[in-house]
């Protein structure tokens, strides 16, 4: 059996992973005596790192799951999971059968792929979505951006600027992120005078699952050791040419808070393409949504119709049109994906037969995982 090695650093205690009552009840319905659950805990350039109560173990998955990630990306394993483990009599690593239904599920447009989504983390309660303060204005559409994605997981938001001792006019610049954060709390935190961290402490108790995403160098790393209350975790210090911190992550990794619960580290996102976000999109952006539905037309393009609800809230201030522009942007992003997505779906259906082996019907099978998902997480 394949063991953690010496580049699994961290030592796990499966019973500081989270509440089981759920995978356990989800493993029962696979009605097989021989698995047992486990956590994905870190993934890595080789096979993801897993742990149950039977130990911590680098896992493979079995042959019937690596035929369906090849069509289906929701079968393919991501820090947070909870998976069904098997250990086959000898085979010397472990397997994990299936990849439990999860409760919540951090996606993005795969930048590998043109139409496909990527699975970034699973079963996550709350996200801080981190970005630093300093000499540089903070990046408003990208901040927005990652809220749409953070709501649309189903895990609760939290805005958190780090580097809070850096900032020449911290008060102003909360209130220009509170402008945007609608109920998303804002917290601002430093490494060097201590400040935010109880309070992203308090938002990990036992049981929690949290997770930190934000751009390189914008101080994860140096936030959740100051949570730790140990240097677990490489940083490198501001470079003074341009007040940005240097990339230390390479994987994305769950680490425990003392006295509370898990948080998992990520690497610096540099593509945060959105792939399906409505509800994200509302929940960023409640008052362009709830103008939209006092458009006289269900179609409305907000440009030159009659009695237009955005265009009145434009007009009478309830909607900035900074704000607007950058909605309307993310709203088209999302409406191209969708038709690239229907051509997609019409050139495999004219090209194959519609058999249980084409892609029509795989496509088809990976829109319907996608629902599955998506209800459960609601």
């Amino acid at each position: 059996m394949v063991y953690v090695t010496e580049t699994d650093h961290y030592s796990y205690d499966f019973t500081q992973l989270g509440d089981t009552s759920y995978p356990l009840a989800e493993l029962a319905e696979l009605e097989r005596d021989d698995l047992e659950i486990a956590r994905v805990v870190r993934l890595d350039r080789g096979l993801p790192l897993v742990v149950s109560q039977t130990g911590t173990f680098r896992a493979e998955p079995s042959n019937t799951l690596v035929k369906q990630m090849k069509t289906d990306p929701f079968s393919r394993p991501a820090v947070g999971d909870w998976v069904a483990l098997a250990h086959p009599e000898g085979h010397e690593t472990a397997q994990f059968e299936a990849i439990l239904p999860r409760k919540s599920t951090f996606t993005r447009k795969d930048p590998g792929e043109d139409t496909s989504v990527q699975v970034i983390l699973a079963n996550v309660d709350v996200v801080f979505v981190v970005t630093a303060l300093g000499e540089e204005p903070i990046n408003i559409a990208r901040l927005e951006r990652k809220l749409v994605l953070a709501h649309e997981s189903g895990a609760r938001p939290v805005i958190v600027l780090t580097k809070g001792d850096r900032s020449d006019d911290p008060e102003e610049e909360v209130a220009i992120v509170s402008a945007i954060a609608g109920d998303t709390p804002v917290i601002v935190t430093s490494a060097v005078t201590g400040e935010g961290t109880e309070q992203l402490r308090s938002l990990v108790p036992p049981q929690t699952t949290a997770a930190m995403i934000g751009s390189s160098g914008v101080g994860k790393s140096t936030l959740i050791n100051s949570l730790l209350g140990v240097d677990l975790l490489a940083t490198k210090a501001v470079r003074e040419s341009d007040d940005k911190g240097r990339h230390t992550t390479v994987a994305r990794e769950i680490v425990v808070v003392p006295e509370g619960g898990i948080l998992i580290d990520t690497p610096g996102m540099r593509g945060v393409a959105l792939w399906q976000a409505d509800e994200g999109l509302a929940l960023t952006y409640p008052e362009i949504v709830e103008a939209t539905q006092r458009c006289k037309f269900a179609n409305c393009t907000h440009d030159s119709e009659p009695q237009c609800g955005v265009k009145d809230a434009l007009e009478d201030g309830t909607i900035d049109p900074e704000r607007f522009e950058r909605y309307t942007k993310l709203r088209q992003e999302l409406d191209e994906l969708d038709e690239k997505r229907e051509e997609k779906r019409r050139a495999a259906s004219e090209s194959r037969p519609h058999g249980r082996g084409s892609q029509s019907h795989r496509i088809a099978k990976d829109k319907r995982n996608m629902r599955k998902y998506h209800k459960r997480k609601r």
